[in-house]
């Protein structure tokens, strides 16, 4: 028996990175992603979903949407599995941001799009990374001189299968966070290396019997369904996976009606509509 979450696990890492109570947690991973290169000192969840403006237009779902101070955004994605079409489906996913900024009735060009970041916590090596350094940085770029053309948009890859450090080995802040996520789950104790303020919390948080009875069964599952994963991200990504996820949750919706869960809490844990709860 573990006795922490799994924090690359969908539960694990929306439990600890997903909601205003460990705010905290998020605004000090951006901060070590970003290595003094912004500094983020507030932030607030925005919706993870976004419809298209007409019937036809794709719809994209985040796994994570915040917004600092200054207005820029960072959709934060976990992704254990790789595929073939990954690459594009980030570049559309700040497409729409930076879709949604559009004003209505405005004609001109007198105003300053807001920053627009996506970070990437990757359980695999990127096809297209040559570099062995675990975090990829990709800016818009001028590409014979090599100086940046809009520092207003840019992706941040973490690779944590290239991340080999021992704990003693850790150099600086990115490093312990990098460790603490590819590690957390087998460890006992919080190594000393992690013994400040925010990885006590985020310990704490993730310790298995803290958790509800409710968010332990959704933990559990959520553990026992990781191949069914495998069998939907292939290279018909976004249809496998739309399929996947609905077959995931009516699956976890009637082992929750067996359970005798609250109608209105397996609404809440599965996104089901309340009618296809009912009809199970």
């Amino acid at each position: 028996m573990n006795k922490y979450i799994d924090p690359l696990s969908d539960f694990g890492f929306k439990h600890l990175f997903g909601g205003e109570p460990n705010k905290d947690i998020m605004i000090g991973f951006l901060n070590a992603i970003f290595e003094g290169q912004k500094h983020i000192t507030d932030i607030i969840y925005g919706p993870t979903e976004y419809g298209g403006d007409e019937q036809d237009y794709r719809k994209v779902s985040f796994d994570l949407l915040c917004t600092g101070t200054q207005g820029e955004q960072f959709i934060v994605e976990m992704q254990r599995l790789a595929h073939s079409n990954f690459g594009d489906r980030c570049i559309f996913y700040l497409s729409r941001l930076i879709h949604q900024q559009k004003s209505l009735g405005k004609e001109n060009w007198n105003f300053k799009l807001k920053e627009v970041f996506l970070i990437a916590i990757l359980d695999f090596k990127m096809k297209s990374s040559t570099n062995d350094h675990y975090l990829q940085s990709i800016s818009l770029v001028n590409t014979g001189t090599g100086e940046i053309f809009h520092n207003g948009l840019g992706f941040k890859f973490l690779e944590l299968p290239k991340f080999d450090k021992k704990e003693d080995e850790l150099e600086n802040e990115l490093d312990k966070w990098v460790y603490m996520l590819k590690h957390m789950q087998s460890l006992g104790k919080i190594p000393e290396y992690l013994d400040k303020r925010i990885f006590q919390k985020i310990f704490n948080v993730s310790e298995m019997s803290r958790l509800t009875p409710e968010q332990r069964f959704i933990h559990d599952l959520d553990q026992q369904k990781k191949w069914e994963y495998q069998c939907v991200l292939d290279d018909q990504f976004e249809q496998g996976l739309e399929k996947g996820k609905l077959e995931i949750s009516l699956e976890l919706a009637r082992e929750m009606k067996k359970e005798n869960f609250d109608t209105l809490k397996i609404v809440q844990f599965t996104k089901l509509p309340i009618e296809v709860i009912n009809n199970l």
